[in-house]
């Protein structure tokens, strides 16, 4: 089974092309954390190389920028070409099937921060999937987001972690 789940953070601007045929792809590089420090106790980073075709790969270019965070799902792909000087080069990037937005969507745009775009490869377009939780309001007049999901934030303590 080839089946790949990043988030990360885009390292610079989308690059999109298009095929001689016509069909759409968009590059670009996430940076995902490694869940680990190293021996100097710093945080490290992956940086994957992403490609995503057709409408999604227009959507991803339209809508992601450089420090904008994204999840993909997708598969590991290797290729290999021969360069200028003749010499054979491997690439391994994923292959996203499915990108979803997970930054807010910009002030003027709407009433719904935290929306996120998802764009199944084999359906075109994107479908926005609203926030459950943006604009509810509790009988007390508070916010319902009681799990930051509109972008808010919130205190998680030791002690109501599980491990």
């Amino acid at each position: 089974m080839n089946n790949v789940s990043l988030v990360g953070r885009l390292t610079k601007d989308p690059e999109m092309k298009y095929t001689q045929s016509g069909v759409a792809v968009c590059n670009f590089t996430l940076a995902v954390n490694r869940p680990f420090k190293n021996a100097n106790g710093e945080n490290e980073a992956d940086f994957i190389m992403v490609q995503v075709w057709r409408k999604p790969a227009e959507n991803a270019a339209n809508f992601l920028k450089k420090g904008s965070q994204a999840a993909v799902n997708g598969r590991i792909n290797t290729r290999h070409y021969e360069n200028d000087k003749g010499n054979r080069v491997y690439v391994t990037e994923v292959v996203a099937d499915f990108v979803q937005f997970l930054d807010p969507k910009p002030q003027g745009q709407g009433n719904q921060q935290g929306q996120g775009f998802q764009q199944p490869q084999g359906k075109g377009g994107y479908q926005p999937q609203p926030n459950p939780y943006a604009g509810n309001a509790n009988a007390h007049g508070q916010n319902a987001d009681q799990y930051g999901v509109g972008g808010g934030s919130f205190e998680v303590k030791d002690e109501d972690l599980p491990f």
